[in-house]
């Protein structure tokens, strides 16, 4: 793909809106619009960003109008039965954050693979998710290990972390090994603790800002302009270039 990729933004709560950023000043990215739950008519952002009230224009029209390569979802699980058959149809790229889908939503994104590309990702920051590859690797090389789980999030923060539960999933660990903490000041930490006799390895991710989740989407976009259409994680993209690192390593190393 030539030239800057134009992007839609669906969600424009706090996490929104610090992905907006980051996209809006990325000169890789042409951020188009973003989409927020009030039904307010268009408006012009202080930093010129075009915020459309979701239920203002119908998906067809909207894209029309304003197109756009690739749409970035951080609203509800129900946005991608709204805009999934534009997409369809179009060919526009999904990079979806959303950490509640059901089996059903998942298997309609997977459908939607069929004809562009698509992405989803409970947790988009390249840190955690880089965490969750060596934390398989790990697990893998040492099946044997004792495994706990620890997150700490804001005090607001409800439920167990979803992305605690994926990596419990992955892990093969069960719900029970994970901690949680809520505490103010904290916007999201996550460690895996491998226990082996005589000795610890602890991987930890710790999220600083919500911007992090805006330079993880500008990563996801920028890797997927060289996949074809198809259902991806995070994993298959940060697998994908370890697997050229190392492959070019050995032949460099020859």
């Amino acid at each position: 793909m030539s030239g800057k990729i134009r992007v839609g933004l669906v969600g424009y709560g706090k996490a929104g809106r610090a992905v907006a950023s980051v996209l809006a000043d990325d000169s890789r990215f042409e951020l188009r619009w973003a989409l927020r739950r009030s039904a307010s008519a268009v408006l012009q952002e202080r930093d010129g960003i075009n915020v459309i009230g979701i239920e203002q224009k119908p998906y067809a029209e909207l894209f029309e109008e304003m197109p756009v390569d690739a749409l970035v979802d951080f609203s509800s699980p129900l946005s991608i039965h709204g805009y999934g058959e534009e997409l369809r149809r179009r060919g526009i790229t999904l990079v979806s954050a959303i950490s509640s889908y059901s089996q059903g939503d998942l298997d309609y994104a997977r459908a939607l693979a069929a004809d562009t590309r698509v992405l989803c990702s409970p947790n988009i920051t390249l840190g955690i998710n880089f965490l969750i590859v060596a934390a398989k690797l790990l697990r893998k090389i040492a099946p044997f290990a004792d495994v706990e789980i620890l997150e700490q999030h804001f005090r607001e923060k409800p439920d167990i972390s979803g992305t605690a539960r994926k990596i419990a999933e992955v892990l093969d660990v069960d719900g029970e090994r994970i901690t949680s903490l809520r505490l103010g000041g904290i916007v999201g930490h996550h460690e895996v603790i491998f226990g082996f006799p005589h000795q610890t390895v602890r991987l930890t991710h710790e999220s600083i800002r919500r911007e992090a989740f805006g330079t993880g989407v500008a990563f996801a976009l920028s890797q997927l302009v060289n996949f074809s259409n198809g259902f991806y994680t995070f994993e298959d993209i940060l697998m994908r270039l370890a697997s050229t690192e190392l492959r070019d390593g050995k032949t460099g190393a020859g």
